[in-house]
């Protein structure tokens, strides 16, 4: 089904994960396999060419190899027959080398490391741009009052650069955790059929490493087959990059609603309209990203539950591998490009988040006060005081401040100038300046790093 893909993904990750590309970085493997073992002097050099040469993909028929793979459990197996096919009838002594001493797993999984390198390094490139969207709104708004929620409930006075300084403060992580899991993860996957490679009469380990060069992979310490943590990190790393792309739409969205009319994503022609509402203008953005976020999990839950893997080789549990992982690629990049794509002139109202800072009538500073009066009474004392005034600011639909004021008892402790001063929303924002600019500092040193 492809009716959606534009809504739910990114077509330059999608085009990755299409059949043509996976089947090219197979052939890309073997390929590359030709020429290392050619350079160790396992197979004629002549012939390396050869079967290089032949490794096009459009020179395979896709659905042939589909319905090979139903019967013989991958799709390497058919691949290397079209392949070896192919070399023939260019070289019959080629032919003899094509897949030498390899297993069909290396040949699976070292496709899908050059498929996750490259969408790694989009992804990258789309978190550099949230950043620095992120960073931008940060700085623009670090002064702009806004209601803090907890529980959905106004709190407390934070501003909106606060806000937004928490989502780019996880963000810089999730990209340098795809970035310290790339050099990590992204390795070679070559062993032979139970990962000694017996097949090559000690000279495996020099074919590994000039497979390696070739594929610019790094080489691991010893293949993988049954070890999946590498794979898994991927995709769970993934999972919590989408998490926080849901928590951001999340929080837009909320502040979205019509009474609160705080932020909106861009109006244009077509866009969060309602078939049958003519005043609707829904946060499409924000329901993509908030649909990624609800599937992923679940996807990166049967990466984790697929790494039981029995002895030297997966029964089932690699298989199940095979359409997860491309799926949690492509939500997840296509989450994150479609919010970077978003952000950029997505509506903030800051006057309508200063207007809102008094929908309580005050309430909203009762902390304040009682932090104030605490200094005199005690913090339980003054606590019990304000909550009792709060009571009865909302029973008479009174602003607290007018409360308050005809409390004789607190005219000692809270003058009236004083009093005044406790409702000022800039009075209230603690540390929260000190904390945009620790965050906005990291991005600095980021790009300077970069």
């Amino acid at each position: 089904m492809k009716l959606f893909d534009k809504l739910f993904r990114y077509e330059p990750i999608d085009r990755i994960f299409s059949d043509q590309a996976y089947i090219q970085s197979l052939l890309e493997f073997e390929g590359a396999l030709a020429r290392a073992e050619a350079k160790v002097g396992v197979i004629p050099a002549a012939d390396a060419p050869i079967i290089a040469a032949a490794c096009q993909a459009d020179k395979f028929n896709v659905e042939e190899l589909a319905t090979q793979a139903a019967l013989s459990g991958n799709v390497a197996i058919p691949l290397v027959r079209q392949l070896t096919e192919l070399v023939a009838k260019q070289n019959k002594d080629a032919a003899r080398f094509v897949h030498w001493g390899a297993t069909s797993q290396d040949a699976m999984d070292t496709a899908v490391v050059l498929q996750l390198r490259r969408a790694l390094e989009l992804m990258d490139q789309e978190l550099a741009r949230l950043t620095m969207t992120l960073a931008s709104l940060t700085d623009k708004y670090r002064a702009a009052p806004v209601a803090a929620r907890t529980w959905m409930q106004q709190a407390l006075p934070t501003t909106f650069g606060f806000v937004v300084a928490g989502w780019l403060d996880a963000i810089l992580r999730h990209r340098a955790r795809l970035s310290d899991l790339r050099a990590r993860n992204l390795a070679l996957q070559f062993g032979g059929a139970v990962g000694t490679l017996a097949a090559f009469s000690g000279r495996g380990p020099a074919v590994a490493m000039a497979l390696a060069e070739e594929l610019r992979l790094p080489l691991p310490p010893i293949p993988w087959h049954s070890h999946r943590d590498r794979i898994v990190e991927i995709a769970a790393a993934l999972g919590l990059c989408t998490g926080t792309l849901g928590k951001i739409a999340r929080d837009i969205s909320l502040h979205a609603q019509t009474e609160i009319a705080e932020l909106a994503e861009p109006a244009a022609d077509g866009r969060g309209g309602s078939s049958s509402m003519p005043q609707k203008r829904n946060p499409v953005t924000c329901a993509t990203v908030l649909a990624a976020a609800q599937r992923v999990p679940g996807l990166v839950s049967t990466m984790l539950s697929s790494m039981v893997q029995e002895q030297e080789r997966g029964l089932g549990g690699w298989q199940a591998e095979w359409e997860t992982l491309p799926e949690i690629v492509s939500l997840a990049g296509g989450a994150l490009h479609h919010l970077s794509e978003m952000l950029p002139a997505l509506h903030v109202d800051a006057k309508r988040m200063l207007k809102n800072l008094d929908a309580t009538h005050g309430l909203i500073f009762a902390e304040a006060v009682t932090m104030a009066l605490g200094n005199h009474l005690g913090k339980m004392p003054a606590h019990m005081l304000v909550e009792s005034a709060c009571k009865k600011a909302r029973a008479e639909h009174r602003h607290l401040k007018e409360i308050l004021r005809e409390d004789p008892g607190l005219h000692g402790y809270l003058p009236p100038p004083d009093l005044e001063g406790l409702f000022d929303v800039r009075n209230y924002l603690g540390s929260a300046e000190e904390f945009v600019n620790r965050v906005l500092a990291q991005v600095n040193s980021s790009v300077t790093a970069g």
